[in-house]
């Protein structure tokens, strides 16, 4: 999210920190698709799993289980946002939730491009807006959009570079649209709605292009 530093009921500049470098580890997740060679049954035979697990672990902290207490809490709970404590599922929930929708939903080059620019996008987003951002439109902030699309724009290039089927004015499309959805309050958390509109954009654009 692109949160500015007047917001209410935030966590700390450094908690923020520490949350976006967690968040940038998912990094692992489409870079894993790529470097592996996996076809999306078996990279969705290894997501499911994780975000059942993450699921279940959410679920303790909601109920309080000693698991959550004992084990979760001493390590992350510092990290969770007034949001999430009152009820919500985490961001890491829904990131893993929407990797495993992103990819069986969209051909690989799409679902690679889609969730970097979330991962990418989303802590530029987070940490260039609460560090320097001046200029608000509700809880966002334009310096923390345009880290965003800058971050956004570069994932476009280095998915063209790595994988040359995939059309550059694609990705720049798709770079656009993820960096918009960030932006907006749409009223779902961005670590769904990002891939996955960015991803549909693309999808169509990629027909666009192979059938023109």
């Amino acid at each position: 999210m692109t949160l500015v530093a007047t917001e209410p009921n935030q966590i700390s500049f450094g908690q923020e920190i520490g949350r976006k470098v967690t968040h940038m580890c998912a990094l692992a997740i489409p870079g894993g698709y790529y470097l592996l060679q996996l076809d999306k049954a078996q990279m969705l035979t290894i997501m499911v799993p994780i975000a059942v697990a993450m699921i279940v672990i959410d679920i303790a902290r909601l109920r309080e289980w000693i698991f959550w207490r004992s084990v979760v809490h001493p390590v992350f709970g510092r990290m969770i946002r007034d949001h999430e404590a009152n009820g919500d599922f985490t961001g890491a929930t829904y990131i893993l939730l929407s990797v495993c929708f992103t990819i069986a939903l969209y051909d690989k080059p799409v679902a690679i491009a889609a969730l970097t620019f979330i991962i990418v996008g989303d802590t530029l987003a987070a940490i260039i807006g609460r560090k320097f951002g001046r200029h608000r439109f509700g809880h966002k902030s334009f310096e923390g959009s345009f880290a965003c699309l800058a971050g956004t724009v570069a994932v476009a290039v280095i998915v063209w570079l790595v994988m040359p089927s995939f059309p550059l004015t694609v990705g720049l499309a798709g770079a656009l649209v993820a960096t918009i959805v960030e932006a907006m309050p749409l009223g779902v958390d961005d670590n769904v709605s990002v891939p996955l509109v960015s991803g549909l954009v693309m999808s169509l654009l990629m027909r666009v292009v192979i059938y023109s």
